[in-house]
């Protein structure tokens, strides 16, 4: 997925290349309001000492839930975790430390690490024009960090990711991935040794990392070499322009980090062709033609289990390739009214995030000029296999990760990330697993390429204080942690009510009421539904 404003549709043509040059930004700073400063009542902390007491802990590394447990922080680390009683009887009294400056009462509740979503865009006009939008909704939804491809341009992203660090914004915190050429003042590489010098400039300009497409081998192998050597992060969307010279496992040959969506798996799985047999009258300028036919490759290639399907995923995790599915994203292209009326939508989505969404031919991933039950079919069948694929390579030992690219196709920020997790579930995944993808897996991803130890992602002493405080078990029902709850039947009342939404979240030592991060998303939809009305 790609933010991209809307555009002429030649300009789709754009969407299935690499980016050729500085003018065509996937997210553009100048349609994007940086976040406002952050008011003295939003959030408290960091505190000298702060303590959450008397919650189940489950810490992110696979392990099962333990609890009760006091989290002692101070400032922005992780102090302490210690047992705070037996299971089944009273909380024991006058547990150190007996005073703190800022305490939290999680008994009964849940406590996780923050959530990683390596896979995010922070939107633009005319979606929705304040970053301020999304990072209340990722933080409302327990995501602590989040890896933009990319957030923004390259001079925003900087910033954001600068003031997010010092906290002065409300905001997670911030890696900054972008596309080959975006934000120096030179023509984009189109030379081994113009990519290499983008790289190294890439190194020196606050850049993470490289969201790459599926560019020219020989660009590839510099880009991935370079940044290697300067222990920049990689992920590719390996686009159908270039995947027939550039799959995941040729990437992955050359070094690629993670292969984000599906591109390029289902091509180098292909059994009968080399390239992907489309209709004749294909068009992928066209955006329903381009991901319908997507939806057609689940039975061109190697069926899930023969030797050629093991063997290509037994390359993989020789070669240590993370696979971030972004099964979210899609989701809508097999059951289209499910997302479309989804009941977040009035209070949450934005009205013109919501016309964003709606069929159009030069708005990105709005492809529903007729989208048929025959279409949904094919991407109902072709998540069957997609779900083996990331399925048997975790249960090989391959790492998978969480990310959700919303902003597109009916999934709101914040939403499309629980969605990943319930579809990471759907998947074959255990709960456990699955917040094992969302928070150790997508910090081992982004410290790897530093060579640095993770920082966040695992709760346990020394890690910085990202934390997830939720009132009902996310193992449970995974709905729970949506910022509307789950439905239910209240015994009490017997009607239907709505219980869970994350408590807290806690990033950097800072404890966010998530309920008012909403109301604050909340108010901003009706005041723009208000302003239309008056209009």
């Amino acid at each position: 997925m790609r933010g991209f404003r809307s555009l002429l549709t030649l300009s789709l043509v754009a969407l299935l290349l690499p980016i050729a040059s500085n003018g065509l930004a996937q997210e553009r700073g100048d349609n994007l309001k940086p976040a406002p400063n952050r008011r003295s009542d939003e959030g408290k902390g960091p505190f000298k000492t702060m303590v959450i007491r008397g919650g189940m802990l489950i810490d992110g590394t696979g392990g099962p839930p333990r609890g009760p447990v006091d989290i002692v922080i101070e400032g922005n680390r992780i102090k302490a975790v210690r047992g705070a009683g037996t299971p089944g009887l009273p909380l024991e009294a006058d547990r150190e430390p007996k005073k703190a400056d800022f305490e939290v009462d999680a008994t009964s509740m849940y406590i996780l690490p923050g959530f990683v979503d390596v896979h995010v865009h922070a939107g633009n006009k005319p979606k929705n024009e304040e970053a301020e939008y999304a990072y209340k909704l990722w933080l409302a939804h327990g995501v602590t960090t989040v890896r933009g491809v990319p957030l923004t341009d390259q001079a925003l992203s900087v910033k954001e990711k600068e003031r997010s660090a010092r906290n002065e914004i409300v905001a997670p915190r911030i890696f900054n991935y972008q596309r080959m050429g975006q934000g120096w003042d030179k023509p984009a590489p189109n030379t081994p040794e113009a990519a290499r010098e983008y790289v190294r400039w890439a190194a020196e300009n606050s850049i993470d990392g490289l969201k790459l497409g599926s560019h020219r081998p020989e660009i590839m192998a510099a880009l991935l070499d370079e940044a290697k050597k300067l222990g920049l992060g990689s992920t590719a969307h390996l686009d159908q322009g270039g995947v027939a010279q550039m799959s995941a496992i040729k990437a992955a040959r050359l070094g690629l980090g993670t292969v984000t969506h599906f591109y390029g798996h289902f091509e180098s799985l292909l059994k009968d062709f080399v390239v992907q047999p489309y209709p004749v009258g294909q068009n992928s300028s066209d955006e329903y033609m381009r991901f319908g036919q997507v939806a057609r490759l689940w039975d061109k290639i190697h069926p899930p289990g023969s030797p050629e399907w093991k063997a290509y995923l037994e390359e993989h995790l020789k070669l240590g390739t993370t696979f971030d599915p972004t099964l979210t994203i899609y989701s809508a292209g097999r059951d289209l009214m499910k997302f479309r009326y989804a009941p977040w939508h009035d209070k949450y989505t934005l009205p013109s995030l919501m016309d964003f969404y709606q069929p159009s031919r030069t708005n990105h991933g709005a492809y529903w000029y007729d989208w048929t039950t025959e279409d949904e079919v094919a991407w109902r069948n072709f998540y069957q296999v997609w779900f083996r694929l990331m399925n048997d390579y975790k249960k090989m030992g391959g790492r998978v990760t969480t990310g959700s690219d919303s902003g597109f196709i009916y999934q709101t920020y914040g939403w499309g990330y629980v969605n990943e997790l319930e579809m990471l579930q759907e998947a074959g995944f255990h709960p456990l697993e699955v917040i094992q993808s969302a928070t150790m897996n997508g910090a081992l991803t982004l410290s790897e390429p530093r060579k640095k130890p993770i920082e966040f992602g695992v709760i346990r002493a020394g890690m910085l204080a990202d934390l997830v405080i939720a009132p009902e078990n996310p193992l449970q029902n995974f709905k729970t942690l949506y910022g509307n709850g789950a439905l239910y039947l209240n015994e009490k009342t017997g009607k239907e009510d709505w219980k869970g939404g994350v408590k807290y979240t806690i990033k950097d030592g800072i404890v966010y009421d998530a309920k008012m991060l909403l109301a604050d998303v909340a108010a901003m939809v009706a005041k723009q539904k208000k302003e239309r009305a008056q209009k």
